[in-house]
């Protein structure tokens, strides 16, 4: 009896002394505020700076591939979306060319008479020429005799009179050698009551663009149509890129060729080929195609590189910006946007592909809202925090 009741004793001793189980929140864990990348199932301080570790809910939305980012991240990461659809894709005709000068848009000024080159008002390559401005003053014996002759015409116009003397078509006449001469209809104006003892006529431009060249200097004379300055607009280029023999049957004036400038981040141009080189060089087996470039900005510069993307046998298909795909040896993916700072990595098959977008053959839908900028840290942050490749989770199978 006495035994029986000792064993008791010893086995409510034990009993009351084995610890209790904690019991865990599964849909809880814990992260340092200063330390992110410490992620625990259970209290205690980090292992890092020694502060206490944080709880944190786990978002029940969220399936294995998802990722919840905060609005600092979404900015810090410079996350952009773009809604998935529709594109025009073909098979690519890649070319490499440059910037050059629309020859149409350069323009010489030169003197309409002989004369002495008293003064330029543009002395320097690349300043700015606009049409009306005074480019230069001459002294030309030939201009000073005509404006006389206009003067006096203007004059004896009042004081003679005789119908066998047209003295307003002589006075046209005047006036139309001082235009031929370089002279404005405002300057024109201004002689009837202008001291022409000075001799020197200032010479307005006709054209605007920007001086490429200088071509005489002060005190120099220059002979009827001597060159003073050569004038370049560089509001519209060409765009010229070499093609083979064997490509130029497939290309022709009026295709459409988009155009990307490798100096000029995010820079893209769409036009229309305006011009192929009807006849090859000497011993040549390339020849030049050409499409203008508007630039009311000057961003674009003569000489640039220039990449020419030109699309034959077009369908509209599904397509996605080429940069928001995420490639490894296990397939395609890209991270979808599923909610408010939600994103879920997505496996796609894909299909054509060009310079900037690439159809996508299975795994979205049109209407879907895709990261184009930032995916490869979206999978650098999946991968930090869960510890594996968002790529993992994807049944390649049913691809």
């Amino acid at each position: 009896m006495k035994k029986n009741t000792l064993l008791l004793l010893i086995v409510l001793l034990f009993g009351h002394c084995t610890p209790k189980e904690e019991k865990t929140d599964s849909d809880v864990y814990y992260t340092c505020s200063m330390d992110p990348q410490v992620v625990e199932t259970k209290p205690g301080n980090c292992p890092i700076c020694k502060m206490p570790l944080t709880p944190v809910k786990k978002d029940q939305s969220m399936n294995e591939g998802g990722l919840h980012l905060s609005d600092q991240q979404i900015q810090l990461g410079n996350i952009k979306t773009d809604i998935l659809t529709e594109h025009e894709l073909g098979d690519e005709i890649q070319l490499t060319g440059k910037l050059s000068v629309d020859q149409n848009k350069q323009w010489s000024i030169s003197s309409r008479v002989m004369g002495r080159i008293d003064k330029l008002y543009i002395k320097n390559v690349g300043e700015t020429i606009n049409e009306g401005d005074v480019v230069y003053e001459i002294y030309s014996e030939d201009l000073n005799l005509a404006a006389r002759e206009y003067k006096l015409a203007l004059e004896k116009k009042s004081s003679f009179k005789t119908e066998s003397v047209d003295m307003d078509k002589i006075i046209q006449s005047a006036k139309n050698k001082l235009k031929l001469y370089g002279l404005s209809d405002a300057q024109i104006n201004k002689i009837s009551n202008a001291d022409l003892t000075g001799d020197l006529f200032k010479i307005t431009s006709n054209v605007s663009g920007v001086v490429s060249s200088v071509d005489i200097k002060e005190g120099d004379y220059v002979m009827e149509g001597g060159s003073v300055y050569h004038v370049t607009d560089y509001n519209n280029l060409w765009a010229e890129a070499q093609v083979f023999v064997n490509d130029l049957s497939k290309i022709s004036e009026d295709m459409k060729a988009t155009l990307f400038f490798p100096g000029i981040k995010g820079k893209k141009v769409v036009g229309k080929i305006s011009f192929v080189n009807p006849e090859l060089g000497s011993g040549s087996q390339i020849n030049l195609v050409r499409v203008e470039v508007a630039n009311p900005d000057h961003l674009l510069k003569v000489g640039m590189q220039v990449d020419f993307s030109i699309l034959l046998n077009t369908k509209t298909v599904v397509a996605l910006s080429t940069d928001a795909i995420l490639l490894d040896g296990k397939g395609a993916s890209v991270w979808k946007k599923t909610g408010h700072n939600k994103f879920e990595s997505v496996m796609v098959h894909t299909g054509l592909e060009t310079n900037e977008y690439t159809q996508i053959l299975h795994g979205l839908t049109k209407g879907d809202t895709i990261v184009i900028s930032g995916a490869y840290l979206l999978n650098s942050e999946y991968m930090f925090k869960k510890g594996a490749n968002p790529m993992e989770g994807h049944d390649m199978s049913k691809m």
